[in-house]
């Protein structure tokens, strides 16, 4: 396998194990020795800007938020697109009829209009809290880039009923991210691998869900969890262990990656 020159990362079940809700030693060994061998490591999540956790004495080269609805680095922005305004009203109110509270994210802010099982199952699994605040309206109408919210999958059209430029995309049975239709994990990577001048094929991706089917296609080497889901494996290019048995640094170890 040709050395990749950039290597992206998803953060829960990849980077972290959501058992134990932290980085592995081993994990913070891999990303270091990565930078040292002089290749890019990227953060790719559906995380916001400010749930984004601290891994001490790591410098990410470019993080991925939203699902790719905002990319940046240590000095600018390289991709910003929140969802439309008139979208995000009519998913509020689609999310009021089927009686769901929400969470939005800005880029400064998570804000709730409520919580139920499922909401903070889903928070819960990045250890984090939900925000029920009173000027959930005000945020509301600020650029918004994602929308989080308890539900199945036969509400999934109802949600979206009368966007225009909105998506679902999910990793979890109970739960969504609502995120702009332009956008997504690929996407994000396709802006990133731009700004450095970088290929595709010269780009790899460790994930573990669903949400990073998009991730998996726009690389050159893909790699699922074993901790992964069933479809991403499917259409990955190879597999490394368990989150939770260092998986990716026995890979990268194994590959000459480290």
């Amino acid at each position: 396998m040709a050395q990749p020159k950039i290597i992206f990362f998803d953060i829960d079940g990849t980077l972290i194990d959501m058992n134990k809700k932290q980085i592995r030693p081993k994990m913070t060994e891999t990303l270091k020795r990565l930078k040292q061998n002089n290749i890019q490591i990227c953060i790719a999540t559906g995380r916001s800007v400010i749930t984004l956790p601290h891994f001490p004495d790591i410098t990410f080269d470019a993080y991925i938020t939203f699902n790719g609805a905002y990319c940046f680095d240590q000095a600018q922005t390289i991709y910003s697109c929140p969802l439309p305004k008139e979208d995000v009203k009519n998913i509020l109110q689609n999310a009021a009829a089927i009686q769901r509270p929400v969470s939005i994210a800005t880029k400064h802010r998570v804000a709730a209009n409520g919580k139920d099982k499922d909401l903070a199952m889903y928070y819960s699994f990045a250890n984090l809290e939900i925000e029920i605040t009173d000027d959930f309206d005000q945020v509301a109408k600020e650029e918004v880039y994602q929308i989080m919210l308890g539900c199945r999958k036969s509400d999934h059209a109802q949600l979206l009923q009368n966007t225009h430029h909105a998506k679902i995309t999910s990793w979890w049975d109970r739960a969504v991210d609502i995120i702009p239709s332009q956008t997504g994990k690929g996407n994000g990577i396709r802006q990133v691998l731009h700004y450095f001048h970088l290929d595709p094929s010269q780009a790899m991706a460790f994930g573990d869900g669903n949400n990073d089917i998009e991730m998996f296609q726009a690389v050159g080497t893909s790699i699922a969890m074993g901790n992964a889901s069933q479809e991403l494996k499917n259409i990955a290019s190879d597999c490394c262990g368990n989150v939770a048995d260092d998986g990716i640094y026995h890979y990268c170890k194994q590959h000459h990656l480290i």
